[in-house]
Order: C-alpha cells, then sequence, then structure tokens
C-alpha cells in the first residue's frame, strides 16, 4: 500500500525533462477504476439499473463503436448526482480501494525519475476526485484528469475539455511544456493502451506498460520498451 500524505513536493520547475503517467492498467494494474467505482456505488445502491440502462443506450447509440470511449466522453452515471455527496465518496473509494493497488514497479520508477530531477505528471482520463488521493500520495508535481461540469451543486454528465484521453493528452503535454520549457525529446511517457498512443508518439523515451489492445504489437513494431507492471 503506498503511504498517503498530505504534504506537496516541490515542483521542478527548472526541470526540462518531465516523466508522464497514465493511470488505470499502468500506474494501477488491472481493471479501470472508474469500472470499480461504479461497482462500489452499485453495492451501496447510490447507482443503479436506471443509471445503467442511461450509459448502454448512450453507448448503443454510437455503434459500430470498437470501444467503450464513448462512455469517456458522458458519465451519465453521474449525471444529476450532488457534488457534495458524490465527491466524499470517490474520495474514500479512492483510499479504501485503490491507494492499496497501487505497483510497487511504478512507485519504483516514479522514485527514479524524481531523484533524477524530473517532473512527475500524471495524466488519467479518469474523473479528478477519484484519483486526487494517489496524486497526493504520489506527490506528482502535475495531474492532469477528467474533470465533470457542475451546474447548481450537481454533475451534468459532461466533461470539461480537453478530456486527458488520446488526442487530448498530447495537447496537454504540449501546452505544459510550452508553458514550462520542456524538452519533449527528452521526455519519458508511460502507458498500456491506443489511447496513449498520441502521448508515448510525442516524447524521446516511450514504454509500454501492461500492454493492451494491440499495443504490444505496436511497440515491437516501434522498438519501444515493454514493461510489465504488477
Amino acid at each position: 500500500m503506498i503511504p498517503l500524505s498530505t504534504s506537496t513536493a516541490p515542483c521542478r520547475l527548472n526541470s526540462q525533462v518531465a516523466a508522464f503517467f497514465d493511470l488505470d492498467n499502468t500506474i494501477l494494474p488491472g481493471e479501470a477504476s472508474e469500472v470499480r467505482f461504479f461497482r462500489w456505488l452499485w453495492q451501496r445502491r447510490v447507482v443503479g439499473w436506471p443509471e445503467a440502462r442511461a450509459s448502454l443506450a448512450w453507448l448503443m447509440r454510437r455503434l459500430p463503436a470498437l470501444s467503450l470511449h464513448p462512455l469517456r466522453e458522458r458519465k451519465l452515471y453521474l449525471t444529476g448526482k450532488p457534488v457534495q455527496v458524490i465527491e466524499p465518496l470517490g474520495e474514500e473509494f479512492c483510499r479504501e480501494q485503490l491507494c492499496p493497488l497501487v505497483s510497487p514497479a511504478a512507485m519504483r520508477t516514479i522514485e527514479e525519475h524524481r531523484h533524477a530531477g524530473h517532473l512527475i505528471v500524471l495524466l488519467t482520463g479518469s474523473l479528478d476526485f477519484l484519483i486526487d488521493p494517489i496524486a497526493t500520495a504520489l506527490q506528482v508535481d502535475r495531474c492532469f484528469a477528467g474533470r465533470l461540469e457542475q451546474v447548481n451543486g450537481v454533475y451534468t454528465g459532461h466533461l470539461v475539455p480537453p478530456l486527458p484521453y488520446g488526442a487530448g493528452k498530447r495537447q496537454l503535454i504540449e501546452q505544459l511544456a510550452q508553458d514550462l520549457t520542456l524538452d519533449l525529446s527528452l521526455c519519458y511517457a508511460y502507458g498500456d493502451s491506443p489511447g496513449d498512443l498520441d502521448l508515448l508518439r510525442a516524447v524521446g523515451y516511450p514504454t509500454v506498460v501492461n500492454p493492451i489492445r494491440g499495443m504490444a504489437h505496436v511497440a515491437k513494431r516501434q522498438k519501444w520498451p515493454i514493461a510489465r507492471w504488477q
């Protein structure tokens, strides 16, 4: 289990090098954090069949989709839910269910980059309030996560762009590189899926971690390292 900390590491703004990390199935091996969260909310009867049917209907209207990406664009299971109810539940869930699952190999790699003076940046399509305790515990310098739109204290189900997924990850790191004068050709990136391809292609030192959905083949073709973090 990673040790939780309320402190934040000083940002190494004078560094030209950053290490960019995906979360789901990279730092956090296995099932996606939001899938786990939905099941956790279901067990507590915070969500149920109406939310499941709404999400399925949204996905079916976007067929023939080859992935669950439409469900990344809308969070219908949280539509209309009060922020003051869901966010504390998300923090509780992360501390109890996600923090103990963080990969020791990922933590070692993060510490190696930190020791080298590199900025540590987390990029994930998962929701910000779900992964804040992990970002705090790992003392990352920057964290980009999905942010849900709020109106009058409730979630609309819409995400605030850009979503840190696919091209959105590249957009975010290019803006960060401009803001902090990073040299992306000297930077590192770690990701597991096709949603990380834009990120991996943007840096000089990409690594595919726990590859899924054809990423092992992509890594071999590109001559990228493959790592197994458990």
